[in-house]
């Protein structure tokens, strides 16, 4: 077998095992198996770049290259489905189609998931392009971010495809993905996602596909179009396309009858709360295209389809008090304390009440009866006040002037909805706040400190800022409370440690307003490149970082010499330890002709990454 031969053979193998994964959830080989088929691919394709496919599984993983969004008129409108809310209205739409029709007909009842509508087009049997709604006429060509998404084929299998069709779905951003983002945007102190709709919508239109790579989006499939289809019902082509590859829910059902219908709207309403990505109706469609055609269209929306939306499950309960906490930015958030109530299968006693805004704009009062809901049943908000039971008002709720921690004014700075305490230096909970980030996971990743035992060292008078976690000594706190020797031990171990993480991670960790991951990220390459080409005989650099088993990810460098010098990667990292910290230092250098290019003549770096694999 020739190297491209196993090339196609690693490709076809590869798309199976991704579909069998994400769609079957049936694997047939461990995640090591899979990612050693994936490291021969890119190391053959990498010594054929004459055999590159923009299919091939290889580009799952995203790509760091940013690009601006293309603009693609939709070959079929993406037209909106027109909602109701009661079963009465249900019956309408069932009895005008009835009438209409004057024949027998079947309505495809599925669940209406909560993400973003994509389109999919296919040429044989390939993925060419994806494109979002937009405003129904064109949307953005988001091709390169959806490609990074397990559960879409790249490339179909089975037979009886159309040579080219569409197939809409939707977008989706699973609940457990939905929740850890939130934690961690919460933890930069970041605005948190509403819902996953909005997660899964905001994460498609990233500028970097390998961050949207990162999110482990999901997709339903749930519409094909095209001049060739298999069958004429609806359910029936989409029974075809999983065969093909395709994702398919397999809660959709045909129902005969109108009471069907209800059955199945009655059941989904309760039971949808188990599913792992979320919905917020059922959409309700006339099963045969050629019923279809001869219902037509309104000017914006299809006869033959209607959305019934699941109506947000609330709860009324009494606001007891404000409280107001501070982060570690300052910014002071108002939090709503209220008797407990049971919602969407928890108890809430608390609710984010956002900002004064959000205050003023509900006209709230101390004792006031207030509805609250969970937005994309998660994140508990209060949504409105019954004016009508107010017997003995309360004190109106007005935003605090000057900060809960240290009584400094606050500020509200132009064109933001957030008050800020400007006392970063001396406000405990912003100090606090601080050096929790600093230590956490994704920055610094100190083994054995949390927010209780930075508390601890606070209180004790040991810790101001970030600068103090390195003067510390054993000696220094084995004596404290719940603390012992090993504890202690480690703590000062896991600091120690902490001097050899990327640069990257500590510029994170510095907590700089607007430098969340991905900008520390650019500026620490940035940086690193500049000290290599400023090396005598360095003609140019690029740095990227590479996976690493003990920090998470290093520097490596691919350095361009000028004619006639005469480097080695010992020389290099000698030089630029005299002159930069060691965790700066790229771990490995590789010496090429010329700094690899993408077509658009930008830094491949996705390529150059491969080098080092």
């Amino acid at each position: 077998m020739t190297e491209i031969e196993r090339i196609d053979q690693l490709r076809e193998e590869l798309h199976r095992h991704n579909y069998n994964y994400y769609v079957l959830n049936a694997p047939e080989i461990t995640d090591q198996e899979f990612d050693k088929l994936m490291r021969e691919l890119q190391d053959l394709e990498e010594k054929h770049p004459e055999h590159r496919d923009e299919n091939s599984p290889s580009m799952r993983v995203g790509s760091d290259i940013n690009k601006n969004f293309t603009q693609v008129v939709h070959k079929y409108p993406m037209l909106s489905l027109a909602n109701t809310y009661s079963e009465t209205e249900v019956t309408e739409f069932y009895d005008r189609v009835k009438k209409s029709l004057n024949e027998d007909f079947e309505i495809c009842c599925e669940m209406k998931y909560d993400g973003t509508s994509i389109s999919l087009t296919y040429e044989n049997g390939k993925l060419v392009r994806a494109v979002t709604r937009g405003d129904g006429v064109q949307g953005d060509d988001v091709t390169g971010n959806v490609k990074t998404i397990r559960s879409i084929p790249l490339v179909l299998h089975g037979k009886g495809y159309p040579e080219t069709f569409e197939i809409r779905g939707e977008i989706l951003m699973p609940w457990v993905v939905f929740e850890e983002l939130n934690k961690e945007r919460e933890a930069r102190e970041e605005p948190l996602f509403a819902n996953p709709r909005n997660a899964a919508s905001g994460t498609l239109k990233l500028q970097n596909s390998a961050i949207v790579a990162s999110r482990k989006l999901d997709a339903y499939l749930y519409y094909l179009l095209g001049d060739n289809l298999p069958c004429d019902g609806h359910y029936e082509n989409l029974k075809e396309a999983e065969k093909w590859g395709f994702k398919i829910s397999d809660l959709t059902r045909k129902c005969k009858t109108l009471q069907e219908v209800f059955d199945f709207i009655k059941y989904w309403d309760v039971e949808r709360k188990n599913l792992p990505v979320a919905t917020d109706g059922i959409v309700l469609k006339v099963n045969s295209l050629r019923q279809q055609r001869n219902l037509g269209f309104t000017a914006k929306s299809p006869r033959w389809a209607i959305a019934y939306k699941f109506q947000a499950e609330q709860a009324l309960t009494r606001l007891n008090k404000v409280t107001y906490q501070v982060g570690r930015t300052g910014a002071v958030t108002p939090v709503a304390n209220l008797d407990p109530i049971q919602l969407s299968g928890t108890v809430v006693k608390r609710a984010s009440l956002h900002n004064a805004d959000i205050i003023e704009g509900l006209d709230l009062h101390i004792g006031d009866m207030v509805y609250v809901e969970k937005g994309g049943e998660i994140i508990p908000k209060i949504v409105g006040v019954d004016k009508d039971a107010r017997i003995m008002i309360g004190d109106k709720v007005k935003f605090i002037t000057h900060c809960p921690e240290c009584g400094s004014k606050l500020v509200r700075y132009e064109g933001e909805a957030a008050y800020y305490c400007t006392n970063d230096a001396a406000c405990p909970p912003q100090i606090k706040g601080k050096i929790e980030h600093f230590i956490s996971r994704r920055a610094m990743n100190i083994d054995g400190l949390g927010p209780e035992t930075v508390d601890q060292f606070y209180q004790e008078g040991l810790i101001r800022d970030v600068a103090d976690l390195y003067t510390l000594k054993t000696s220094d706190i084995i004596n404290l409370e719940r603390m012992g020797e090993k504890s202690a031990e480690n703590i000062i171990k896991g600091i120690e440690q902490s001097k050899e993480v990327p640069f990257e991670r500590v510029l994170f960790a510095l907590g700089i307003r607007f430098v969340g991951e991905t900008v520390a990220k650019k500026i620490w390459c940035t940086d690193v490149e500049d000290e290599l080409i400023a090396f005598k005989g360095v003609k140019d650099a690029a740095v990227v970082g590479i996976p690493n088993e003990k920090y998470g990810e290093v520097a490596a460098a691919v350095v361009v010499l000028e004619k006639g010098a005469q480097l080695t990667e010992e020389q290099i990292k000698e030089e630029m330890l005299k002159e930069m910290a060691r965790f700066k230092v790229p771990e490995r250098i590789l010496f090429l002709d010329a700094i690899p290019k993408t077509p658009g003549l930008k830094t491949d770096k996705k390529y150059i990454r491969t080098l080092f694999q």
